[in-house]
């Protein structure tokens, strides 16, 4: 019996959008190679609307910079897919939807490399909250399907480990 790959992100979203109620906080997405994946994991949680504000999806630099915020130097220097722009995508989504959490994505997803040479399964993946931003960077391989939904299990990953880190007590759970 085989599993379907993206089976388990209504689960992860059902966690992360259950810690974030225990904390009180609000949650935006900013998305590039998932391109609304990571919000379509979470809205497919009933009543995820009492903590998941909306999504951005800034799939080219321009939406980027004039959606996020991201700054056009950034991105003319350090190219969309790095640890600086996932950041900047995370911290913008938190200004621009006026939550807590921002959550972002970007990297390549293929089939080719993208116009710097990144190689194809280059990911970051980003989450600011009110008291820090963590960034990951993924090497994944596989077809775009799969690097994808691996982006997206990464994301809401990172976010139930920051969030929960927030909890009262989180100390003891680690």
């Amino acid at each position: 019996m085989s599993e379907r790959l993206d089976e388990d992100l209504p689960a992860l979203a059902g966690a992360l959008l259950n810690v974030l109620a225990q904390r009180g906080w609000r949650l935006g997405t900013a998305e590039s190679l998932t391109g609304g994946m990571v919000g379509v994991a979470i809205t497919a949680v009933p009543g995820a609307s009492a903590s998941y504000m909306g999504g951005v999806i800034g799939y080219t630099d321009r939406e980027k910079t004039a959606l996020l915020g991201v700054p056009a130097e950034l991105l003319e220097q350090r190219g969309a897919v790095s640890a600086e722009v996932a950041e900047a995508m995370a911290q913008g989504c938190k200004v621009r939807l006026n939550v807590h959490v921002g959550l972002a994505t970007t990297g390549v997803a293929g089939p080719t490399s993208d116009d710097r040479g990144t190689l194809v399964g280059t990911v970051f993946v980003a989450c600011a909250t009110p008291r820090a931003c963590t960034v990951e960077q993924l090497l994944l391989d596989g077809d775009r399907r799969h690097i994808r939904v691996e982006s997206t299990r990464a994301a809401l990953r990172l976010a139930i480990r920051l969030v929960t880190a927030t909890l009262p007590g989180a100390e003891e759970m680690t």
